[in-house]
């Protein structure tokens, strides 16, 4: 974890039972109906998380949109757009068919799931509920998968999944702005059901530890677990590219856990000549771009490396290098595929 970061949560700790008071308030005026909450035709899906940062969100969305268009349904995908210029009601990034924003107007996880997921339409909007009426009229979606949605209160979901990455869990298990929650423990009573991200040989046993831990304080929602399965490289003309081909390179990415990149790379035998960690939801400017290739070119890197979220951002770019993307797909058990399925047909 960034310095800076750790410097934050020691100064800001005094100040987390106010922010966790402010968070139960907002819940409770939900559930008494003074904040309102509307419900959809269609069934609503929710993919969140309780810790800051990145937890498999975005693979999740994927793995659930694809298997739901295999077994006949029609999801839609809706996201705040963080980080996107477009300030619309709704804004339709693709309409399952063509991407009508780039990453610049949709924000570049909207984009990079319009990029790997078609026939599915992906919308955004500040009030999810406006993008979601509009992929139901417009678009015909039976169902609707909400991205980063368990604080998103006032559009009402079926099925509620909170994430928690097996490697760093809940953190340092206080609320912020003194530690990694968005809100409260208590908050996980309102969700439907757990999902382990990133589970693999090194971080089981602390998994399963915390997986235990979950079941004794809210006995009746299961805990699933998802893996990476597929790890693919290609390069900018979208075919794929064998490891060994990609010779000496320059890795950087602006990602909530870079060293977990930086680690996968290295696991999958690709050799490094540098690294550069840049802050999450980093803009890719001219100057930032130099900056990188210069970088490289010192480091005696014949090419760059970053991934799939780094490198939509990077497509108006003239990197003068070539440059490699990892590609990365989720699987999660099987228990939890017959679980959603099992709910989404009462």
């Amino acid at each position: 974890m960034p310095d800076k970061l750790e410097l934050l949560f020691i100064l800001g700790r005094p100040f987390s039972p106010i922010y966790a008071a402010a968070m139960k308030l907002r819940q409770i005026l939900y559930l008494r109906g003074i904040f309102k909450q509307h419900s959809l035709p269609v069934p609503v899906i929710s993919v969140g998380n309780l810790v800051l940062g990145g937890t498999g969100k975005t693979p999740t969305v994927q793995y659930i949109a694809n298997l739901l268009l295999s077994r006949g349904f029609n999801p839609a995908v809706v996201s705040r757009g963080y980080g996107g210029r477009a300030r619309g009601k709704h804004n339709v990034v693709s309409n399952g068919s063509e991407i009508l924003l780039g990453p610049l107007d949709s924000g570049d996880e909207p984009f990079m799931l319009a990029e790997s997921l078609p026939g599915v339409p992906v919308l955004t909007g500040k009030k999810r509920l406006y993008p979601c009426k509009y992929a139901i009229e417009t678009f015909g979606a039976d169902c609707i998968i909400l991205d980063d949605g368990f604080q998103h209160l006032s559009v009402k979901r079926d099925i509620d999944i909170v994430l928690f990455d097996t490697t760093t869990l809940a953190g340092n298990s206080r609320v912020f702005p003194g530690g990694h929650l968005r809100e409260p423990i208590s908050a996980l009573h309102r969700c439907s059901c757990f999902i382990l991200t990133g589970s693999n040989a090194l971080n089981k046993t602390r998994g399963d530890k915390f997986a235990t831990l979950l079941c004794e304080k809210f006995s009746n929602k299961p805990v699933y677990y998802s893996s990476l399965t597929e790890f693919t490289f290609i390069n900018s003309n979208k075919t794929e590219v064998h490891s060994e081909n990609i010779g000496t390179t320059f890795a950087f990415c602006g990602i909530a856990n870079p060293e977990r990149f930086r680690t996968t790379l290295s696991d999958h035998g690709i050799t490094l000549s540098g690294f550069s960690p840049l802050s999450d939801h980093t803009p890719y400017s001219s100057s930032v771009v130099d900056k990188l290739v210069k970088k490289a070119k010192k480091s005696g890197a014949v090419s760059l490396i970053t991934t799939e979220k780094d490198a939509v951002k990077l497509q108006k770019h003239q990197l003068n290098m070539p440059l490699y993307t990892l590609k990365l797909r989720s699987s999660i058990s099987s228990e939890f595929t017959k679980r959603l399925l099992q709910d989404l047909s009462r």
